[in-house]
C-alpha cells in the first residue's frame, strides 16, 4: 500500500489537535481521524434537552457533543466532536499538586514536575488561561463552605480558557496575531458545558485546529477508527507503516469503510475510544506486542458529583449566571471541589441527581435512601428538576488518592467489542467520598444563608446505587519504564510499536485531583516536542535504552512566530 499521510491522528480532543498541529508545524502531512461531527458556534444545541445536538448516540443519530458510558464500576462522562472534550468540558485549566507528579507508577522515569513545567506554560498560553471574572450568589456560598469547613483560605478563583472581552462583540483574534479566528466575548450564560454558542469559549478549533488546519492539515469528521493493521518489510518485523481503517460513524448500513495508510499514528480518542479501539486491536491478535497492562491503572480521577440546590429560584441573580465552573476549595490535603453550573433551560444532567445518602449506615446505600423517604415523604420535593439549573451548583468532587479500575474488553451480546471493569491497583475504587459530603452540606447551608431560601445537599442515583460518576476518565495506557510497568514508554511510543503513539487521557498515570484537560494538553506538548523534523534524525533513544532527558526540537515551519 501506499503511504498517503505521514502521519494519521485518531481523534480530535486536546491529546490529538496538539499532535495534529505540532506534527504539521515539523513538516509532516497530517490526516485526523474524528468520530464526532464538526460543530459551528451556532450549531451546538440551546439546551441540553436537544438530544440530537447533545448527546451522542450515532446509531440513534443523535450528533452531539455528550458521550455517556456505563461500566460496571463507574458512569463515565465524556465529550464528542472535532476539537473532542473540549466542546463540553467546564473550561477549567488547573495544573495538578505536587502527588500527581510523585505517583510510583511514573516517578522513578524523571523530574516530571520539572519536565513538564514549560509545556504547562505553552498549554497554558495556547488555550487562553485567565483567572475567572465571575462573581454572585455560587461564588460567595463557596467561599462561605470553605470558611465553614476551616478551610477558607484554599478557596480560589479558578484558571479558566475562556475570552473575557467586550460581552456578545466580535473581535479579531485575540490570542495569535490574526492566526487565529474572531472571538466574542462571554456574556456568562453559563451553557459552556451544553457547548457556547457565543463563541467565547477556547475550544480546540479556536486555536491548535484552527492553526493546524492553515497548516495543511486534513480533518475528516464522523469517521470511527475500526482497525490499525501494521505493514512490515520483508526483511525486519518492525512496523514501517500501519492500515488505519474507519467507518462513517453511526452507519448500521453503507458504512464506507475506507483505509488510509501512514508511517505514524496517533491514538488519541479520549480513555474511553482508545482502550476501546486498543482492547479489540489486542483481542483480534492485531497488535499481539501490546503490554500486558492494557486496562490497568484505569483512573475516575477519585471523583464525585453531588450538589447543593435551593428549593426555588432565588429573588435576582439566579445560579446558572456564569461560566461554567468559577471557584473552588479543599476539605483536605487530598480533596478538591468545584461548583458546576449549566445555563438556563439546560436541566437534562438534572436527571442523574438523587438525595444525599451517606455510605456509612451499615446499610445498602439504595435501602437507606428508601427508608429515609418512607420516613420523610416530603424528601421527594428535592427530586423536583423544575429549574434545576437556576437554583442549583454541582459540586465536583475530585481527589489525588491512589485507587484505580481495571478495564478489559469484552464481545457484546449484538457484535462488536466492548469494555468492562473490576476493581484495579490501589484503594478500591471510591462510591462515596466522606469529605465531599461534608463539603456538600456546607455548601447547602451557605447557599441558604445567602439567598435566604430553603435548601438541601444532593447526591446521585448512580452513587447511591453504588458506583460513582466521572467526567474525568483517565488512564489504562499509561507511562511506564518497561512494557512490563506501562504501555506506552516515556516518550509516548507504545511499547513494541514504536510508530504507534498515545497522547490523550489514557497516557495519564496518576489521579490528579484537578481537572485534567491542561495536564493532557502538557504532556501531549512535550511528546510532540521531542519529534524530530521530517527527514531528519530522530533524536530519541530506542525503545529498551535508558531514559535520557531531551531538549525540545524546533519546529521547521512554526504556526507563529515569536
Amino acid at each position: 500500500m501506499r503511504t498517503e499521510y505521514d502521519v494519521v491522528v485518531i481523534g480530535s480532543g486536546f491529546g490529538g489537535s496538539v499532535a495534529a498541529l505540532r506534527a504539521a508545524e515539523k513538516g509532516y502531512s497530517v490526516l485526523v481521524l474524528e468520530a464526532g461531527a464538526r460543530f459551528a458556534d451556532a450549531d451546538f444545541a440551546e439546551t441540553s434537552w436537544d438530544a440530537r445536538r447533545y448527546l451522542w448516540a450515532p446509531k440513534l443519530k443523535c450528533f452531539g457533543i455528550q458521550r455517556i458510558h456505563k461500566l460496571p464500576d463507574v458512569l463515565v462522562l465524556a465529550g464528542a466532536g472535532v476539537g473532542g472534550g473540549s466542546l463540553n468540558y467546564a473550561n477549567t485549566l488547573y495544573v495538578p499538586p505536587a502527588p500527581f507528579f510523585a505517583d510510583r507508577q511514573w516517578a522513578g522515569i524523571t523530574d516530571w514536575q520539572e519536565e513538564l513545567a514549560p509545556h504547562y506554560s505553552t498549554a497554558s498560553r495556547m488555550l487562553g488561561v485567565v483567572v475567572n471574572r465571575c462573581e454572585g450568589p455560587a461564588e460567595r456560598a463557596m467561599q462561605a463552605a470553605a470558611e465553614a469547613m476551616g478551610v477558607g483560605e484554599t478557596y480560589r478563583k479558578t484558571p479558566v480558557g475562556v475570552f473575557f472581552g467586550p460581552p456578545g462583540q466580535r473581535v479579531p483574534d485575540p490570542y495569535f496575531g490574526g492566526a487565529g479566528p474572531e472571538r466574542t466575548g462571554c456574556t456568562e450564560c453559563g451553557n459552556c458545558m451544553v457547548g457556547c454558542r457565543v463563541g467565547a469559549k477556547n475550544t480546540l478549533v479556536k486555536n491548535y485546529l484552527a492553526l493546524a488546519e492553515r497548516l495543511g492539515v486534513v480533518i475528516e469528521p464522523l469517521r470511527t477508527v475500526v482497525d490499525i493493521a501494521p505493514l512490515t518489510s520483508a526483511a525486519d518485523d518492525v512496523p514501517t507503516a500501519y492500515a488505519v481503517a474507519s467507518v462513517r460513524s453511526g452507519a448500521w448500513v453503507r458504512k464506507s469503510r475506507h483505509t488510509v495508510v501512514a508511517r505514524e499514528v496517533v491514538i488519541a480518542a479520549g480513555t474511553w475510544g482508545s482502550q476501546q479501539l486498543l482492547h479489540a486491536l489486542k483481542e483480534r491478535g492485531r497488535l499481539p506486542r501490546l503490554s500486558a497492562r492494557l486496562g490497568e491503572l484505569t483512573r475516575t480521577n477519585s471523583e464525585a458529583l453531588l450538589g447543593a440546590s435551593l428549593a426555588r429560584v432565588p429573588d435576582g441573580e439566579d445560579l446558572s449566571h456564569g461560566v461554567a465552573i468559577t471557584s473552588s476549595f479543599h476539605p483536605d490535603a487530598e480533596t478538591h471541589v468545584e461548583n458546576v453550573r449549566y445555563g438556563p433551560g439546560s436541566n437534562a444532567m438534572g436527571l442523574l441527581k438523587s438525595i444525599l445518602v451517606p455510605g456509612d449506615s451499615g446499610h445498602s446505600r439504595a435501602g437507606t435512601l428508601v427508608r429515609a423517604l418512607a420516613r420523610e415523604p416530603r424528601m421527594l420535593n428535592e427530586l423536583s428538576n423544575r429549574a434545576w439549573s437556576q437554583r442549583t451548583i454541582i459540586a465536583l468532587v475530585m481527589q489525588t488518592r491512589d485507587n484505580s479500575l481495571t478495564v478489559s474488553g469484552r464481545r457484546r451480546p449484538a457484535g462488536g467489542w466492548g469494555l468492562t471493569s473490576r476493581q484495579g491497583h490501589g484503594e478500591p475504587n471510591p462510591s462515596w467520598i466522606p469529605s465531599g459530603h461534608a463539603a456538600a452540606r456546607a455548601m447547602a447551608t451557605a447557599l441558604g444563608a445567602e439567598t435566604g431560601e430553603r435548601s438541601f445537599p444532593g447526591g446521585s442515583w448512580a452513587e447511591n446505587l453504588g458506583f460513582p460518576m466521572t467526567a474525568h476518565f483517565l488512564g489504562g495506557a499509561v507511562i511506564g519504564a518497561t512494557p512490563a510497568e506501562g504501555v506506552i514508554d516515556p516518550y509516548h511510543r507504545v511499547w513494541g510499536y514504536p510508530g504507534l503513539h498515545i497522547t490523550d487521557g489514557s497516557a495519564i498515570s496518576a489521579n490528579l485531583g484537578v481537572n485534567p484537560s491542561l495536564t493532557i494538553t502538557a504532556q501531549a506538548e512535550r511528546a510532540m516536542s521531542l519529534w524530530p523534523n521530517a527527514g531528519d534524525l530522530d533524536p530519541r533513544p530506542a525503545q529498551g535504552a535508558p531514559y535520557v532527558r531531551l531538549a525540545a526540537v524546533p519546529a521547521q515551519h512554526p504556526a507563529l512566530r515569536e
